[in-house]
């Protein structure tokens, strides 16, 4: 590979195979010549002078590109679509008279897009359900681990490991409900003409509206869609693309959250992602161990989420039946868009995987602060044992405050036992210690992560988990 030109490094580093091929050109113009193909074969079905030897002599043609022949007649036209129509005529000469006969470019430019935004969209989807397979695993096993919550990143009240990371599914969960709409209510467009109205066709087929709307039938069942737009304009409506970024926008905004929480857990040593034996942390600092995919997933997800804001700005400017504005952007931003999502999907599948939880760590944070979180039933046992709940509450607070203050200056916390010395409360420093069983705060949290796996175990039992992705780190 040559090393004086850029590269993209969203297909040198982060993207996978699958998703390289499918928006390369190769699988492009194949798309196109299955369109070409689809179209003759529906018009000599339709009675038009295509003969079912040139639809045979096209099939027969549909992978031998020759893109040095078509890069040339480019130059030379200066149209990329006309270009192909001639390298592939120069393949299939007996038809080359007949190629994209009554279409117009959007033809095959058009419903190639949307036949491969529909593959990566389906793409995707089997990565989002791999990854929640993850995530039910992870949760699972964690349902019920006490660790410590937080409200504005300050100790709040006890969670649990599990009932976190259904907070991460639900958010995956919600992309994924999105993507499956955005492909159920996926149209094709069709051969529509250059401003949509199918004059072309009009003439060709004598003014029979039936036998254009059969063709086009014919044309989109063979690419497995069962409906096209009622109207376009020369183009699918590009509020098309709008819909599918906004959906991977989605899938980033979820993937920044779950990875952005990894990282503030393995500041304090809680959570760890994956981390190689051999692996280098820092150039300089060898000690170090950096959430260097989590950061990576933070990196891409805000791309993507920039990326998304191409389409809508597309949308907007369309004049009326058509504008080219939208050419040199889509190629760019459309691609990018999904390859940015599958490299985020990649990732965030790579470090479920193999998501560590340091279970000491977690117990010794959820120790040191669970006398603080325990008061409010240290306040009702004391009241049975006939305090004044007012009165203990104050206690709790003067003492609460100064337990906090000794720990600021690095001693431990001694909130127990400046309790167990006031008389009101009536207990001794061991009794109010029984109390202190992490399991005894987490409310709900277990049962909680029971049922939503369970609500989601129909969606998952289908999954294709298939092998963590390898990254390049």
């Amino acid at each position: 590979m040559s090393k004086d030109r850029y590269e993209s490094p969203l297909s040198s580093r982060y993207a996978s195979e699958f998703m390289l091929n499918l928006f390369s050109a190769e699988k492009r113009t194949q798309t196109w010549r299955r369109l070409w193909v689809a179209l003759a074969r529906a018009e000599h079905e339709l009675g038009l002078p295509v003969t079912a030897e040139q639809v045979a002599e096209l099939e027969d043609h549909l992978t031998d590109i020759d893109f040095d022949l078509a890069a040339a007649r480019e130059k030379e036209v200066r149209h990329d679509v006309m270009a192909h129509v001639y390298a592939y005529g120069k393949a299939a000469p007996s038809a080359a008279g007949i190629i994209h006969l009554g279409a117009t470019s959007c033809y095959v430019t058009d419903n190639a897009d949307l036949i491969l935004y529909r593959e990566g969209l389906r793409y995707l989807r089997k990565g989002l359900t791999a990854l929640l397979g993850n995530l039910a695993a992870f949760a699972r096993r964690y349902a019920d681990t006490p660790t410590l919550g937080y409200t504005h990143y300050q100790p709040a009240q006890l969670v649990t490991v599990g009932k976190r990371a259904t907070l991460w599914m639900q958010d995956f969960l919600a992309d994924l409900e999105e993507l499956d709409f955005v492909l159920e209510n996926l149209k094709f467009l069709g051969c529509r003409g250059t401003t949509g109205i199918e004059a072309s066709f009009m003439d060709l087929f004598e003014g029979d509206g039936a036998k254009i709307d059969e063709m086009n039938r014919r044309i989109a069942g063979e690419f497995g869609f069962e409906k096209t737009f009622p109207v376009c304009g020369q183009t699918y409506p590009r509020k098309v693309d709008s819909r599918i970024l906004n959906c991977l926008s989605s899938v980033a905004q979820s993937a920044y959250r779950m990875a952005n929480d990894i990282r503030l857990l393995q500041h304090d040593r809680q959570v760890e992602e994956p981390f190689e034996k051999n692996q280098i942390g820092s150039s300089a600092m060898a000690y170090k161990r950096n959430p260097m995919r989590c950061e990576r997933i933070c990196s891409l997800s805000r791309y993507l989420m920039a990326d998304a804001m191409n389409a809508p700005m597309t949308a907007s400017v369309q004049w009326l039946e058509r504008t080219l504005d939208d050419s040199a952007n889509r190629r760019i931003s459309m691609p990018e868009g999904f390859l940015c999502a599958d490299a985020i999907l990649r990732l965030c599948r790579n470090v479920t995987d193999g998501l560590h939880v340091n279970e000491k760590v977690v117990e010794r944070a959820v120790r040191e602060y669970l006398p603080f979180i325990a008061t409010e039933n240290l306040m009702m046992e004391g009241v049975k044992r006939g305090g004044n709940r007012q009165e203990l509450h104050e206690i709790i607070r003067t003492c609460s405050m100064a337990a906090t203050a000794r720990m600021k200056e690095g001693e431990p916390c001694d909130l127990l036992a400046r309790l167990a010395a006031e008389p009101a409360f009536a207990m001794t420093e061991a009794e109010m210690e029984a109390v202190l069983d992490p399991k005894l705060y987490t409310g709900r949290c277990a049962a909680q992560v029971e049922a939503f796996l369970e609500g989601i175990a129909p969606l998952l039992a289908g999954a294709e988990s298939g092998d963590t992705p390898e990254i390049n780190v």
